[in-house]
């Protein structure tokens, strides 16, 4: 009897036509007003926004965030009323006061720390830039003299970070810029820096050597 019920059920299971539920993928509503909702997101996030993420937000394709994005920083650089604008960083934008906002900011905002380099740490820095990502044991190869002092302080004003450790014996560190390192010195990527001079090298080998005897002479 349990045998019959059985045969019963499956023969049943089988001519009924069970489909898997369909899951629907819902396409990304468009914003109404894509600028206005570009701008509200940069305002409040505050840091840089990608523009992927700009994209899934507001609908627009991303050439279409770049196009609005060109729009508003070409209407706020024009418009001295504006005393925001648009940084491009990689594939990354930032609202941020233009820089003749200053004096006015430092009344009422805390005064940032005075970033000041040495040609030690800006040699540091350009090594860096250009051979990133590369370890401290590299640095110091080209430079010929130890570089912790530097690192360090690139790394205290945000403009170099760690990006990870090469698969090697010791696993040591791998250094590279930041978004601060572009904003600072006002270009969108690495790849606008301009091109080093082959004997560039050579001369931080030079200084090097100098700052060395330098500290031996002290």
């Amino acid at each position: 009897m349990k045998k019959d019920f059985e045969e019963s059920f499956k023969e049943n299971i089988d001519e009924m036509d069970i489909k898997e539920p369909e899951t629907e993928v819902s396409e990304p509503v468009r914003a109404e007003h894509p600028e206005a909702a570009i701008s509200a997101i940069l305002f409040a996030m505050g840091d840089s926004v990608e523009i992927k993420k700009l994209s899934e937000a507001t609908g627009c394709g991303e050439d279409e965030v770049r196009q609005i994005i060109g729009k508003m920083k070409e209407k706020y650089e024009k418009n001295a009323d504006f005393g925001l604008t648009i940084v491009e960083l990689d594939d990354s934008v930032q609202m941020c006061s233009k820089t003749e906002m200053y004096e006015y900011l430092i009344k009422v905002a805390r005064i940032p720390k005075n970033m000041h380099l040495s040609d030690t740490a800006l040699e540091t820095l350009s090594i860096i830039a250009y051979k990133q990502p590369v370890t401290r044991a590299e640095i110091e190869k080209i430079r010929g003299v130890s570089c912790d002092h530097p690192i360090n302080r690139l790394l205290e004003f945000g403009l170099i970070t760690e990006l990870g450790r090469l698969n090697a014996p010791g696993r040591p560190l791998l250094f590279g810029t930041t978004e601060e390192f572009l904003r600072s010195f006002g270009v969108k990527s690495i790849d606008d820096l301009p091109d080093i001079a082959p004997d560039r090298l050579e001369e931080f080998k030079k200084e090097a050597a100098e700052e060395i005897q330098l500290k031996l002479d002290i």
